[in-house]
């Protein structure tokens, strides 16, 4: 490489390593005569390790004509380093040892928006290459308090502002929706759904919009325990309120700001006893040491406090993330062991290889076998032939997904819905 200087410069990540790790890039660069991309994979390697914690792992230092592997000393350098990085990577995270520190607090400011971007779009991760329902989304908010290591919204940051529709009723009321089809929308895929609680009158605003639209499943999904709105309202029988839980591990890790796990589980549990329809979705869930009793345990703490007929859906996946999402957790000024994985690229994105997910995903199904014929289980964006292995089932497109999404979705809240009526005739 020519100028490591200027290189170096043009990284955004560069700046975030320390003192020696950016000695030491330019060591390497310059005495082994790196190219460009050699280079800037040394900087991720860099990047990596740092935000995993583990800068006391000793990095290779070979170096001139009698580098091991002989040829070139660059390349046999970078064979070192892929070994490196992927026994580091191999290892797994151990949060006991090296917990992620809290990132810094971002600043929050609500702005009030009335232009004319869509309201209701498409899953934005939706592909014909991995099973989608065709999910429907309704951005009543944009951007996130929230700081989850590992999300999307997080690419979208913009100085902290949280917009809402100052015009939201109009614009629902003008969404061109045929009443003879039905509609499974979710509200949480740019902001959390609850967070925000009532505030401009949002939920009141989604629940009237549910209310006169029978054809439309409402999900409301959230990390939040903030439902006492919801408990204090006559709410539509078809808006459904979905939790996105994980281990404590991980959501002390890399879930900064969210509710813990026991006080989701409690929210939850809440809602169900108001007789209102609720789900969960395990996603994602996260490869790291110690994660199969974690997870275990997660399961058998749902097993315990909820029944399979209160249950909407119960949804699994893991990490998936586009190339711009990748880089966007690298630059952050942050800690975080979510890029420490096992890493393929499927359909455009890049997740765990395929056994990995199997398995995860297997040991979860396991876990739930008695309540696989009550609840809709699903694959959230994953390979068509994973589907067999873990839930027994498989469809030939997205649309017969849905379809019988959707088909589960309104029997089970008629019936959930149906109950609650029963159970105030009693009384």
């Amino acid at each position: 490489m020519d100028d490591p200087g200027s290189f170096a410069a043009s990284q955004a990540i560069f700046s975030l390593l320390s003192p020696a790790d950016r000695d030491y890039w330019f060591s390497r660069v310059e005495e082994l005569h790196l190219t460009q991309s050699e280079a800037r994979e040394l900087m991720l390697v860099l990047r990596d390790r740092q935000m995993w914690g583990e800068t006391d792992a000793d990095l290779p230092n070979s170096s001139g004509p009698g580098a091991p592997g002989g040829g070139r000393p660059g390349k046999a350098f970078m064979a070192e380093l892929r070994s490196y990085y992927k026994t580091l990577r191999e290892s797994g995270q151990d949060y006991l040892t090296h917990p992620m520190p809290v990132p810094p607090s971002r600043p929050i400011r609500f702005e009030e928006i009335r232009d004319a971007r869509p309201l209701l779009g498409r899953c934005p991760v939706a592909s014909e290459k991995t099973r989608c329902c065709n999910l429907y989304t309704l951005d009543a908010v944009f951007r996130c308090g929230y700081d989850c290591s590992y999300c999307s919204i997080q690419s979208f940051y913009d100085e902290g502002r949280i917009s809402f529709h100052g015009n939201l009723k109009q614009k629902l009321e003008a969404l061109d929706l045929d009443p003879e089809k039905r509609y499974h929308i979710g509200t949480g895929q740019s902001s959390d759904s609850l967070l925000w609680g009532n505030r401009d009158g949002l939920l009141e605003t989604l629940s009237d919009f549910a209310a006169r639209r029978p054809n439309v499943l409402l999900e409301l999904k959230t990390k939040s325990a903030n439902v006492d709105w919801l408990l204090s309202h006559e709410l539509p029988e078809n808006m459904v309120i979905t939790w996105s839980l994980n281990t404590p591990s991980v959501i002390a890790n890399e879930e900064h700001g969210t509710a813990d796990l026991a006080a989701r589980l409690v929210a939850a549990r809440r809602c169900a006893n108001a007789g209102l329809p609720i789900g969960f979705h395990l996603h994602p869930m996260v490869r790291y040491r110690s994660w199969e009793e974690e997870y275990d345990a997660l399961f058998a703490a749902l097993r315990g406090k909820f029944d399979p007929d209160e249950l909407v859906m119960l949804s699994l996946g893991t990490l998936t993330y586009p190339k711009p999402v990748l880089r966007q957790i690298r630059e952050r000024n942050f800690s975080s062991a979510v890029l420490r994985m096992d890493m393929e690229e499927i359909a455009g994105k890049y997740s765990y290889p395929r056994e990995i997910k199997r398995e995860m995903f297997a040991r979860a199904a396991e876990a739930f076998a008695g309540w696989r014929d009550q609840v809709f289980f699903y694959l959230c964006m994953e390979d068509i032939d994973l589907w067999p292995e873990v839930l027994g089932r498989k469809y030939p497109d997205n649309e017969a997904f849905e379809t019988d999404m959707l088909d589960s979705y309104f029997a089970k809240t008629n019936a959930i819905a149906e109950r609650r009526r029963s159970s105030l005739t009693a009384d």
